[in-house]
């Protein structure tokens, strides 16, 4: 068996096979299907300052190779996270990771100060930044370069956990939003977030999604997340979480190669809740079969043709 420890700023990570925020709940929802102590972290709903209902439905729409959806960032708000979420995360031996969105930087802070104020177990946060389907905060702040350092530099006066932001595919250039957050600050990168996307049924006329457009996930964007990993590693000195249509054990040693430390896995989860299991086998196994002892040897490893 390969040795599958990653390490990301001060955290060490049993392997490097996440799930993704919005697509394993809370972590908590189904021991019955997968064990969870097998992944390398768990990345957390996208926790608010208040409780959100999310948008309208229809939210959510099959598409070829994957789905679009427009939930809105629906969850139970910080208090109740921090009140019943914090105490189930102490039996845990994986790491999460909490993911946090808001509408401006002062909600992003009072949620880290708010869990900084009390005692728990999780091993950093994920800054949404690039959420397509709220109509205010979430994406503003991650195609702005000026917006992600100023917000990264906050929060990293508030915690010494881990920080990790989340970027959005939808810019014109990722590379100078990452760069903006490693010299603010920031431990890591995770990329890439869901692609805009719109869905239309001929037969009605009508728009699939309530919001008219959401985000595209699944292996329809793999190839853009492959680039975006690969042009982020070339110029940053900070790990990289890779996300975007990962299915198999190929999948994420693909994201490895294209310069990934870690990856997430998202909307395979909705078919398949036990996928990751499946996934870290089949890693382990690509390993041993091309004789490497660690899955670290493959980070950025991937050759061009110029």
């Amino acid at each position: 068996m390969a040795n599958l420890t990653v390490t990301i700023g001060n955290e060490s990570f049993d392997n490097p096979i996440w799930v993704a925020s919005g697509t394993f709940g809370y972590g908590t929802e189904a021991p019955e299907l997968v064990d969870v102590n097998q992944l390398g972290a768990i990345v957390t709903k996208s926790i608010t300052r208040q409780p959100r209902e999310g948008n309208p439905p229809p939210r959510i729409v099959e598409s070829p190779s994957g789905m679009i959806n427009s939930i809105g960032l629906a969850n139970i708000g910080v208090e109740k996270y921090i009140k019943e979420l914090l105490p189930i995360y102490e039996g845990l031996s994986t790491k999460i990771i909490m993911n946090i969105a808001g509408i401006d930087i002062q909600e992003y802070v009072e949620i880290m100060e708010m869990v900084e104020s009390v005692s728990s177990v999780i091993a950093g946060y994920e800054i949404n930044i690039s959420c397509p389907n709220v109509k205010k905060g979430g994406m503003e702040f991650g195609v702005d370069c000026e917006m992600t350092a100023k917000l990264t530099e906050k929060l990293r006066g508030i915690t010494e956990r881990l920080i990790i932001m989340k970027l959005s595919p939808n810019v014109s250039d990722i590379v100078s939003i990452g760069l903006s957050a490693e010299k603010a600050g920031a431990d890591a990168v995770s990329a890439i977030n869901t692609v805009v996307g719109m869905s239309i049924n001929a037969k009605t006329e009508m728009s699939d999604i309530y919001t008219t457009y959401g985000g595209l996930s699944g292996p329809a964007i793999k190839p853009i997340g492959l680039a975006a990993v690969h042009k982020l590693y070339k110029k940053l000195g900070i790990p990289i979480i890779g996300i975007g249509g990962i299915v198999t054990g190929e999948d994420a040693a693909e994201y490895m190669l294209a310069g990934a430390t870690a990856v997430q896995v998202g909307t395979a989860n909705f078919r398949h809740p036990g996928i990751t299991e499946n996934i870290i086998d089949s890693l382990n196994t690509l390993l041993n079969d091309s004789n490497r002892s660690f899955s670290s040897e493959l980070i950025g490893k991937v050759r061009t043709h110029s």
